[in-house]
């Protein structure tokens, strides 16, 4: 079953509760949190004090994506807000097996993310302990990004690393996804899509998560 993670970070947040009751209701597999730090990528989101808002009131599992410098030093503390997965960049990590360990220890599900231009070869030797490796298909930081085209290839070779190390790994993409681009993701490879304005900007935003569910 292919599954779709809408990123909160285009939610209302005058009106969060409200879509978080939306999603709740909606087929939606996961709620994506962007966490980002101001140094990592540009701007700054939320935090630990909002993830605990958002456990909360949310039924779904916590799809929690770090966009922030050394982000071992915060597994704890967002295992506690309430993650129940988290994932961290690559790039802004030194020790990833380390880090990854850590994740599973304290009962989340743990996985890495790859910026567009990373590599999937980079990976090679972490693949065997990540539950869901996340894609960028955009530049983090910034929603409303136009996809790059290149995620596509990016995926078949990730589906192939994976197949080789590691058959349970989630394959997930963030970033531009849509209802244009998300049979192609899933046809690719993709298990798990992050859609932010397409839903969020849709007239109807339950009817687009299940729109985009059934792409595959």
């Amino acid at each position: 079953m292919k599954m779709i993670s809408p990123s909160l970070l285009s939610a209302d947040f005058g009106n969060l509760q409200r879509d978080i009751e939306m999603l709740n209701a909606s087929e939606c597999d996961w709620l994506h949190v962007d966490v980002m730090d101001g140094l990592f990528v540009p701007n700054i989101s939320f935090g630990q004090p909002v993830i605990k808002y958002i456990k909360k009131h949310a039924r779904k599992p916590l799809d929690v994506h770090l966009m922030i410098e050394d982000p071992g030093r915060y597994v704890q503390s967002f295992k506690e807000a309430g993650a129940d997965i988290l994932t961290i960049h690559y790039e802004a990590c030194r020790h990833h097996d380390r880090v990854l360990h850590a994740i599973h220890d304290a009962g989340m599900q743990g996985g890495v993310v790859l910026n567009p231009s990373s590599p999937v070869s980079l990976l090679e030797d972490v693949i065997q302990l990540c539950d869901v490796v996340l894609l960028m298909s955009v530049n983090p930081g910034f929603g409303g990004q136009k996809f790059i085209e290149n995620t596509y290839s990016k995926v078949r070779q990730l589906r192939e690393l994976c197949s080789r190390k590691n058959p349970q790994c989630l394959i997930e993409v963030d970033g531009g996804v849509n209802l244009q681009n998300a049979p192609l993701l899933f046809e690719a490879g993709a298990d798990v899509l992050v859609a932010g304005n397409a839903v969020f900007k849709s007239d109807d935003p339950v009817s687009t998560i299940r729109e985009l569910r059934s792409k595959n």
